[in-house]
């Protein structure tokens, strides 16, 4: 796989996933434009891009958050800063496809990809993060040092994750095409040589306190427990404000019947791994087809899911944005299709499966091709 530098996503995984880091020469050459600095800080100046620059002077670290006015970047010196967009694969086409070409990976792990710029100098400084990433040079050249120390913490004082101290035990330096991959909580200090761009393709690893938090969300959803707090027994207190034992006692009764087994974890997961970040929006079509026009459009041009969805599927159930979807046994074949392959070929589809993509596409998480 040119991807993996000739490796197999079963070696990769076998030798290098989550346990070391792997430099992969001439990984990607397969652009078919590339993003300028003027169209990313285009993109940064948008209110629904996530978006930041990344100064580093006089021995202090500044950090701003878009958007920006285009007035901002023209005052900027020659070195020694890094503008960061993130979630370009939901703006840009091609840069979606390059995402989703790390499908040798589950989609409830692939996160996003982020384009930094930097010129000479620039860098976010010595740091380690708690995800995997591919770090993948597009144009100029980048040098990175790399480290499994990372115990030294950050510089509290700093507006982003710097380590105080940072004990390189590996360089080298990346050119166009060329790719890193690193584990978690390797630490990686990268500086540009040349102006240039590091498209960062990361993975999502919520963290348990995350995933308790919105699990406990999703069960209120689920609750349905039968009767009320009763105490017909109760005897005179002397002490009126003591929380008592039998009461304490007779609570934690109420909620042993909170329950949930793994069909419960199940909806959980599709609901949670499916549901949009908070800056996202769907653009629904202005002037919908009706039903018959966008059969019609499907068996002529196909369709695919839009750039900021993500559909996922489990035994006999499909989640989109968040949900279950409600649709006939037919067309689950065809959705499963869907949700892997990002995209359905025009085709004469079955009614059951167009009732379905039709409601996806008013919402707007589907597209026409």
């Amino acid at each position: 796989m040119q991807l993996l530098g000739g490796l197999s996503p079963e070696e990769f995984l076998r030798d290098y996933w989550q346990k070391k880091p792997l430099l992969i020469r001439n990984a990607w050459s397969n652009f078919p434009e590339l993003i300028d600095y003027a169209r990313l800080t285009a993109l940064a100046q948008q209110s629904d891009v996530e978006s930041r620059l990344i100064e580093y002077k006089e021995g202090r670290w500044k950090a701003e958050s878009g958007p920006f006015r285009a007035s901002r970047f023209s005052r900027l010196p020659e070195t020694d800063w890094t503008v960061l967009v993130g979630n370009v694969n939901h703006l840009v086409p091609h840069i979606e496809d390059l995402l989703y070409q790390f499908n040798f990976l589950p989609y409830t792990r692939l996160d996003d990809l982020m384009i930094s710029y930097a010129p000479p100098g620039g860098t976010v400084g010595p740091h380690y993060d708690s995800y995997d990433v591919f770090l993948l040079q597009v144009g100029g050249k980048k040098r990175w040092q790399i480290s499994s120390d990372d115990a030294s913490g950050f510089i509290e004082d700093a507006p982003i994750r710097v380590l105080k101290e940072f004990h390189p035990e590996q360089e080298w330096v990346l050119e166009h095409g060329d790719m890193l991959y690193l584990p978690p909580m390797y630490a990686h200090y990268g500086v540009a040589m040349e102006p240039g761009m590091t498209y960062s393709i990361g993975f999502r690893a919520p963290k348990t306190q995350e995933i308790a938090g919105k699990f406990l969300e999703f069960l209120q959803d689920e609750l349905c427990l039968e009767g009320m707090y009763s105490d017909p027994q109760r005897q005179p207190t002397h002490k009126p404000a003591e929380i008592d034992n039998e009461f304490v006692g007779q609570i934690g009764e109420m909620l042993k019947n909170i329950t949930w087994n793994d069909e419960t974890i199940r909806r959980f997961v599709g609901s949670y791994f499916t549901e949009p970040k908070p800056h996202v929006f769907y653009d629904q079509p202005d002037e919908p087809l009706d039903f018959d026009e966008f059969a019609a459009a499907v068996a002529a041009g196909g369709i695919k899911i839009d750039a900021k969805a993500l559909m996922l599927y489990e035994s006999e159930r499909v989640y989109a944005n968040g949900e279950a979807l409600e649709f006939e046994a037919e067309a689950l074949p065809w959705l499963q299709k869907l949700a892997d392959q990002r995209k359905l070929p025009a085709a004469d589809y079955p009614e059951s499966l167009i009732t379905i993509l039709y409601e996806c596409y008013e919402y707007g998480y589907l597209q026409l091709s």
